[in-house]
């Protein structure tokens, strides 16, 4: 099993890069993947995707203590909802004690639940984003209005849980990625220079279906250097993406 990630600023974007991701190790058996992308209109945008990725690492360091110590694990249903739990009840206590306003803890949020033993996984998107599973393209889209769990933290947890419909099970994972609407914003920044056409479906085929230097670590990042040197395309919205590749051979 490989990770590939990549976070890169969009031109659009001068001061800091909205997105963050995180991988984890939750147990032994599941992986945890997120991507996570702040609100552009919100205050310091980049720190709640910061924040978040910050709580969603500590969330992780102490499942995986509290697995190991017991010996036991759970479903990759239960896990999602336990940290999607804990991550929320955390931001929004972080949230009263730093008297945060509102618009400070706006991010969408890409969270899967890899069993890596079965290859398999939960995920839910609040928010929008892009999950790309064996080929297969599913794209979350609010209208530039995502619904962000910032919106949601003076609520009770489990009304607002049983309301998320963004939900997806993947099974006979072989290639799974997650990745911020960034990916949709490839756009010709160099008018003056010729370079070689590739239509905008075949961008996001390139980053996330495309297997090329799969061994490599830079994938990702040789595949954006690509599309900026031999096809003069760029980002203009910050773009991060995780993907995770099985070894068909195991």
């Amino acid at each position: 099993m490989k990770i590939h990630h990549i976070s890169t600023i969009g031109t659009f974007h001068t001061n800091h890069n909205e997105d963050h991701f995180i991988t984890a190790k939750l147990t032994a058996r599941y992986q945890l993947l997120a991507v996570m992308d702040g609100c552009s209109m919100g205050t310091e945008s980049h720190f709640a995707s910061t924040l978040v990725k910050k709580l969603l690492r500590k969330i992780s360091k102490e499942l995986n203590f509290k697995a190991f110590a017991e010996r036991r694990e759970e479903t990759a249903t239960v896990y999602l909802k336990i940290v999607l739990e804990q991550l929320f009840h955390q931001l929004a206590r972080l949230k009263n004690e730093l008297l945060l306003e509102r618009d400070e803890v706006l991010t969408t949020l890409l969270l899967g639940i890899v069993d890596v033993q079965e290859k398999a996984a939960e995920i839910i998107v609040i928010g929008d984003g892009l999950i790309c599973c064996n080929g297969k393209l599913t794209e979350y889209e609010q209208d530039n209005q995502p619904d962000y769990l910032g919106y949601h933290l003076h609520e009770d947890f489990k009304e607002w849980f049983e309301q998320q419909t963004q939900q997806l099970s993947v099974q006979n994972i072989k290639d799974l990625s997650l990745s911020t609407d960034g990916i949709f914003t490839f756009s010709p920044f160099n008018n003056e220079t010729t370079y070689d056409n590739i239509g905008d479906d075949k961008v996001t085929n390139y980053l996330l279906i495309d297997q090329q230097w799969m061994d490599q670590e830079n994938m990702l990042h040789k595949k954006v250097h690509t599309l900026e040197k031999q096809y003069g395309l760029k980002p203009t919205d910050d773009l991060t993406i995780v993907r995770l590749i099985f070894d068909e051979h195991k």
